[in-house]
């Protein structure tokens, strides 16, 4: 077991990392991007910070990685999302939120941007016949120290000593995990699905297949989101088991 250094943010970083697993065989790659950013900021490529690491990142990583992935029959793509995505929208005329920025608003389009790049690349990896999948999954409301840049009330809100007042609303980060660790083990699952916690809210509980928003399901966005993060990244999959195309 090796530790493999990678920043999301950092397109050298990424393509290093990427590098660094050539000629290995990889049957499982879990994006688990999960950053907000309180105050907006941009990568050395002016990218806004928060969907550079959750989307753009995952997207380039994934590319670059595919190869590896081709060779194993069975292979899995699986990219965590957030109940948060119901929430999103994708603003193709201000992605960087340029014109005004709104961390809530970042992270709900970086968590849809997810679910469409999971659904496009189930759909670019079965018409090329491959045998990867591609599904995704959320934890819920996770009790973790992802609000730790967030408001007093929300940080306090996230605490487990406030555990006997949220139980409805959060779960232990163990059982927040389990969506991801079924989609990325369970023999039944399939390439397109998403796993999260069941019910209308899916907040908490145990994972099963849901239903994400509509907006994940547009085709159009889909692609179009595709089409501007392979130019935002210079990264062209390849679905041949060739290493991709990169500027």
């Amino acid at each position: 077991m090796r530790t493999l250094h990678l920043d999301l943010a950092s397109p050298e970083v990424i393509r290093s990392a990427a590098r660094e697993l050539e000629g290995e065989r990889v049957d499982l790659l879990v994006n688990n991007a999960g950053g907000i950013r309180p105050r907006h900021a941009v990568t050395d490529e002016g990218f806004e910070l928060t969907f550079a690491t959750n989307h753009l990142g995952t997207f380039a990583f994934t590319g670059l990685m595919l190869d590896r992935m081709l060779a194993v029959p069975g292979s899995r793509v699986v990219t965590v999302s957030s109940i948060g995505h119901r929430r999103g929208t994708v603003n193709f005329a201000d992605l960087h939120f340029e014109r005004g920025y709104d961390y809530q608003k970042a992270y709900f389009q970086s968590k849809l941007a997810n679910l469409l790049f999971s659904y496009e690349l189930h759909r670019r990896l079965t018409e090329a016949g491959a045998e990867t999948i591609s599904l995704a999954a959320h934890p819920g409301n996770a009790r973790t120290e992802f609000g730790r840049d967030m408001s007093p009330f929300v940080r306090l809100m996230m605490r487990p000593v406030m555990r006997p007042v949220t139980w409805w609303l959060m779960h232990d980060p163990q059982v927040g995990a389990l969506a991801a660790v079924r989609a990325a083990v369970d023999p039944s699952a399939r390439g397109g699905e998403f796993y999260g916690p069941p019910g209308r809210a899916q907040f908490t509980g145990h994972p099963e297949r849901i239903a994400s928003s509509p907006a994940s399901y547009d085709a159009d966005a889909q692609r179009r989101l595709w089409a501007e993060s392979e130019r935002l990244t210079g990264v062209v999959f390849d679905y041949q088991g060739r290493s991709p195309r990169s500027s």
